[in-house]
């Protein structure tokens, strides 16, 4: 370990955290402090296991935080809008003198206090400021405003923007059975637009890649897809796979944010967002992660998930 920089990773045992941390473990080239809120969980305990410090700290307590960064080079950072739906919580973190700092503010100014030489921040656009005030995407917005203050604070970061992901088509974006029984569709907004896709799997090997050339990759915003795809070419893929016959219902955005499960509509304007094809780069993607996953190999692997339909 003597030499090695110290790479802190939150949401350890998260979808994109534990991405992160086993591509760096496997890698080696860094010691890996990996950060959870419940270091006795048996996810938590796996990943000591796997070789990696595991610190306890809630995103909620700067003190902790700040623990967690003590003496390291480096950090992975990502938040959760979906974890309580409220694009304010995902802003407003703790009280200190008197001021509001929203949660990735709050880590982008102790990674500023710390010295951190290089930080990875899972981020996304401000669609509020691109399309001035025209569309809104609440979950999208708050990330952005925090990659624009790491910028103005002067960290060095690097942002990754994930494109859709892949792990959605057996989540909430699930095919659903029709009136006949027998068909499925796929109930996603996109018309003939292609939607750039990843599977939040193949995260980790990015980030580590970009981790080894900063002087590269410092400063810029990093649109991460495997491949763009239209949603007849999803079901098309889906159906192959699983047997079943998928089709796209064509549902409009409209329509859409109608839906009765919560957040259907800030759903609806993400898909719109989508449909402006925001940057995401496929050829950029495969070069920092060669064993990328394309959908077809991605439902391949996953399979068993679809069993039930």
């Amino acid at each position: 370990m003597a030499g090695k920089e110290i790479i802190v990773v939150f949401g350890a045992t998260g979808a994109q955290g534990g991405s992160v941390v086993k591509a760096l473990l496997q890698d080696s080239s860094f010691v890996v402090r990996a950060v959870t809120r419940d270091v006795t969980k048996p996810a938590a305990q796996k990943l000591k296991e796997a070789g990696a410090e595991v610190v306890a700290a809630d995103l909620d307590d700067e003190t902790s935080v700040k623990a967690a960064l003590k003496r390291t080079d480096g950090a992975f950072v990502v938040t959760n809008f979906w974890e309580h739906m409220d694009k304010d919580k995902e802003v407003k973190q703790v009280t200190n003198n008197a001021n509001d700092f929203t949660l990735g503010k709050q880590i982008a100014d102790l990674c500023k206090q710390q010295g951190l030489q290089h930080v990875i921040y899972s981020g996304l656009e401000n669609v509020h400021k691109l399309t001035g005030g025209k569309l809104e995407v609440l979950h999208f917005d708050s990330k952005g405003k925090v990659e624009e203050y790491f910028r103005q604070i002067k960290v060095p970061m690097t942002s990754v923007r994930l494109a859709f992901y892949f792990e959605n088509f057996y989540t909430l974006c699930r095919p659903q059975k029709c009136q006949d029984g027998k068909t499925y569709q796929l109930v996603i907004p996109m018309g003939d637009i292609p939607m750039d896709g990843i599977s939040v799997t193949d995260l980790g090997p990015v980030v580590c890649s970009i981790l080894k050339s900063p002087s590269e990759y410092i400063g810029k915003d990093i649109g991460l897809s495997a491949e763009k795809l239209t949603i007849n070419q999803y079901a098309k893929i889906t159906s192959k796979v699983t047997g079943k016959t998928i089709v796209d219902s064509k549902i409009t955005p409209e329509a859409y944010e109608k839906l009765s499960f919560p957040g259907a509509q800030e759903m609806a304007s993400m898909f719109l967002f989508y449909h402006m094809r925001p940057d995401r780069n496929v050829e950029l993607t495969r070069k920092l992660n060669p064993a990328v996953k394309t959908f077809k190999q991605f439902m391949e692997a996953n399979k068993e998930a679809f069993k039930d339909l």
